[in-house]
């Protein structure tokens, strides 16, 4: 990713093509791997191509990818990731149903992308060297904070994450796509 990245606040618009499974698969397949025809994204995916034409042809109505115009033919389109970072805030769609049911879907689909991240790191950190195995972690802190306070660590996170964004291009070495999952929210536990 690059140490300044493109950020795309979703709108409703963008919400809803986003709420679908294909197009979310996309979106996150074209932002990982980078541009990529449709028939490369359905071999990649699992789908057929039209299906995936269509669908990239969706998301680029509401700017979340774009045609890679530097590359292919008249008869091969290549589409690249429009941003590299997808923020939205759930709360702004609670007024219509039809955003809630989107922002809902977008929420658990997530939430399955990250278990599974999780899931295939667990199943596979066998095959990471030592080196790796002693740097990553998986923690969790129970803290009493109020929203107020709960918004200010998450903004100080992000802020540490920004820090390091690019850093592993400067670094050299073994350096890999790495992984910061982050999720803050109160406790479902009853209080103390």
């Amino acid at each position: 990713m690059p140490a300044d990245p493109r950020v795309v606040h979703l709108d409703s618009a963008q919400l809803r093509v986003l709420a679908h499974p294909l197009r979310a698969r996309l979106l996150g397949a074209l932002r990982v791997y980078g541009p990529a025809t449709s028939t490369g994204l359905a071999q990649r995916l699992g789908t057929n191509s039209g299906a995936t034409s269509y669908h990239l042809r969706r998301l680029a109505q509401v700017g979340l990818v774009a045609e890679d115009e530097g590359r292919g033919t008249q008869r091969e389109r290549w589409w690249r990731a429009a941003h590299d970072i997808t923020s939205w805030v759930e709360t702004e769609f609670l007024d219509d149903p039809d955003d809630r049911a989107a922002a809902d879907w977008l929420v658990g689909h997530y939430s399955r992308v990250r278990s599974r991240w999780v899931e295939n790191w667990l199943g596979d950190r066998d095959r990471w060297s030592r080196e790796w195995r002693e740097a990553a972690d998986s923690s969790d802190f129970g803290l009493q904070l109020s929203p107020r306070q709960l918004s200010a660590l998450n903004a100080e996170l992000h802020e540490v994450i920004d820090r390091y964004r690019g850093a592993g291009v400067a670094a050299g070495g073994d350096v890999q796509r790495v992984m910061v999952l982050l999720d803050t929210f109160p406790s479902p536990e009853p209080r103390v």
